[in-house]
């Protein structure tokens, strides 16, 4: 495979992925392809839904990223720009911050998104049992699942543990899925293998009250464009889930790591000013249970589409499953980690 042959598939197969809204949500994902000691893998803040009309891929030298992986080298886990290859480089962006986990894969391929079935899998306590029942329909598939890790060097180190058995699948924990293999054809069979194994049929819900959420909303809110992001309000369980904490990283970087709730006849003026009466900030998606949702006038796209990305993720989760969120010290990494930041800032200049 040379570099000429490889990218034209990788960008296809992305651009699907990140235009179903069921498997990547925003900038989130990523996908990459090794050749000739090159791995052109996904910027950092870019969408892959843009993979065909925009260049995306960053080039970056595996083999020393891997050594410097694996001495604990400082500039893995920072903008990892000392590994890019820049005579390659023509858009001049920085690399995926999951840069170091395709690096320590094997597989020529690998492909990693937020599959809202996944994650309403991967949050259950019980996910081993669950997983264990619904890849028995792909015995010829190796799968593991990975604890979770905060993104980058953390979750890199841990898939290390299991990248020399080549693992078709890993699921992680509260976070999605990556699936690996030679060619850009063979994981693209493997994801539609996966992700039919996995599928849940979402909960479904009534219209959202659109006039009372008007009525409410005040000048600091809005209702969304996406009307099915109403869908995590309009469902007492989903709801219920939603409110009790943090599921997965892109929530937390994207929506923040509190919920507003409304009860009825209470208007979103009045939260903020609560709110700020506490020390707080804006609250960017605000739920009014069985009316809908509100989203802060200033929220980023990528804040939008995480709106309805938590909605499908909820809508799928079920009831009774014993769920496991992520804990405060795994929202302040996220929170205080400056390639996220990098990434916010790219989110709010573009969109």
């Amino acid at each position: 495979m040379t570099q000429a042959s490889a990218l034209p598939a990788l960008r296809e197969l992305s651009a699907k992925l990140g235009k179903d809204i069921t498997r990547t949500q925003g900038a989130g994902g990523n996908t990459s392809i090794k050749a000739e000691g090159i791995m052109w893998v996904k910027a950092s803040g870019t969408w892959l839904a843009e993979a065909e009309e925009r260049e995306i891929f960053v080039p970056v030298a595996v083999e020393p990223l891997v050594t410097a992986l694996e001495a604990g080298d400082e500039r893995v886990d920072a903008a990892i720009t000392d590994f890019v290859v820049e005579s390659l480089n023509e858009s001049r962006l920085r690399p995926s911050i999951e840069t170091s986990v395709h690096a320590v894969l094997p597989q020529a391929v690998v492909a990693h998104f937020h599959c809202v079935n996944t994650i309403a899998h991967a949050v259950r306590a019980d996910v081993h049992a669950v997983i264990s029942e619904r890849m028995r329909a792909l015995p010829h598939l190796k799968w593991r699942i990975i604890p979770y890790r905060r993104p980058g060097v953390p979750l890199a180190r841990e898939i290390a543990r299991v990248a020399s058995e080549r693992p078709d699948v890993l699921i992680l924990r509260n976070h999605g899925i990556i699936i690996a293999g030679e060619t850009v054809e063979e994981v693209t069979a493997k994801i539609e293998a996966v992700t039919a194994a996995l599928r849940i049929e979402p909960r479904k819900t009534p219209p959202p009250d659109l006039a009372y959420l008007s009525s409410i909303a005040g000048s600091e809110y809005r209702l969304p464009e996406d009307e099915a992001a109403h869908a995590v309000a309009l469902d007492p369980d989903a709801c219920r889930i939603a409110r009790a904490g943090s599921l997965y990283p892109d929530h937390v970087i994207f929506l923040g790591t509190e919920l507003g709730v409304l009860e009825e006849g209470e208007t979103a003026a009045a939260l903020q000013q609560n709110e700020e009466a506490a020390g707080g900030t804006l609250l960017r998606l605000v739920l009014v249970p069985g009316r809908g949702v509100l989203m802060a006038s200033g929220l980023s796209s990528g804040g939008l589409v995480m709106a309805r990305c938590l909605a499908e993720v909820a809508l799928r989760i079920d009831p009774a499953a014993p769920v496991e969120y992520l804990g405060s010290e795994q929202e302040y990494e996220l929170t205080h980690w400056e390639a996220e930041k990098y990434r916010q800032k790219l989110d709010r200049a573009e969109r």
